[in-house]
């Protein structure tokens, strides 16, 4: 197959991509290499991508109306895999409207061409963050959604638009709600990262509402895992899937195992006003529409991440 994956320097993206690459995919990627976050740790994903024949890249920012319409042309994919987007929770309550202008209205650009360009076939990223605070535990995709910050807004808004848009054109929609992803090549605000480095650089990690957080913690591998299965699918409506372990750990417990290990100054501060006490999904419709998935065991992939983490001294990007 022939696919479009944008925020392919991103660490879901490039996780995807290398998959697919591997399984003899082309790839056509874009990115736009924001500076939410390190860009060298994006360019050096990037450059491993690039050693792969079939994988193309184009810097294009999904907002840019133009340069996408130019990019489009004469580009048959089969299907794209759109990953691209504002990250971060906490930074929402800075910069609200880089949220609303990438995750809504570039959504709402890249629908636009698969529309033009007869694409038919979408699978996009939203978040766990739509279910907002709650306690009906494992939450199912057919919870009722309260989103408590911009960011979940935003991934709520493009569900819907995915909703509409199945019915009124010939676009086949499948929406991720990814729990917590971590892994190798993870994004450095991340929590596990924020330890991580917090050790090799002798310097203070602060944890938020003293550690009291659960989180249904999904490693890169799982995802791309199901990621791999659902292309092959073809649904008759909009369907959205939780990508979850179904197995929250809790964030002061993860702590006090690695310190045990290695040291780690520690400081325990107040719950910040964009967190979420707890996540934890239902895999059971994943799993019913894909041959099951055997998840990763939490403590071997968290340390298994910290080799990689250390052997490619990612601390100094």
């Amino acid at each position: 197959m022939k696919i479009l994956i944008t925020g392919v320097a991103g660490f879901i993206g490039y996780s995807v991509a290398e998959d697919l690459l591997k399984k003899n995919h082309m790839v056509l990627g874009i990115d736009n290499f924001d500076s939410y976050y390190s860009i060298g740790l994006k360019k050096k994903r990037l450059s491993i991508l690039k050693r792969n024949k079939k994988f193309n890249f184009s810097k294009i920012d999904i907002v840019n109306v133009k340069k996408l319409h130019n990019f489009f042309k004469n580009k048959k994919f089969d299907m794209i895999i759109h990953l691209a987007a504002q990250a971060g929770v906490r930074y929402s309550f800075i910069n609200p409207g880089k949220y609303i202008d990438t995750n809504i209205f570039g959504f709402l650009n890249i629908i636009q061409e698969a529309k033009k360009n007869k694409i038919k076939n979408i699978i996009y990223a939203s978040s766990s963050s739509v279910y907002g605070e709650n306690k009906n535990f494992p939450l199912k995709e057919s919870e009722e959604l309260n989103p408590k910050n911009i960011y979940a807004v935003s991934k709520k808004l493009s569900e819907e638009m995915a909703e509409m848009y199945q019915k009124i054109s010939n676009i086949n929609f499948i929406g991720l709600r990814f729990f917590t992803v971590y892994g190798e090549w993870g994004r450095p605000d991340m929590f596990m990262m924020k330890l991580f480095k917090s050790h090799m650089t002798n310097k203070t990690f602060y944890l938020n509402n003293y550690g009291n957080h659960l989180r249904d913690f999904t490693y890169i591998g799982d995802v791309v895992n199901a990621v791999n299965k659902l292309i092959k699918k073809r649904f008759k409506k909009h369907e959205i899937f939780n990508i979850c372990s179904n197995n929250p750990v809790n964030i002061y417990d993860i702590v006090k195992n690695f310190k045990k290990k290695y040291i780690v100054k520690v400081k325990l501060t107040e719950i910040h006003k964009a967190d979420i006490l707890k996540t934890h999904g239902s895999n059971k419709k994943l799993t019913k529409n894909i041959s099951k998935i055997k998840y990763s065991n939490f403590y071997d992939t968290f340390y298994k991440t910290f080799d990689w983490y250390k052997k490619n001294k990612i601390y100094k990007l």
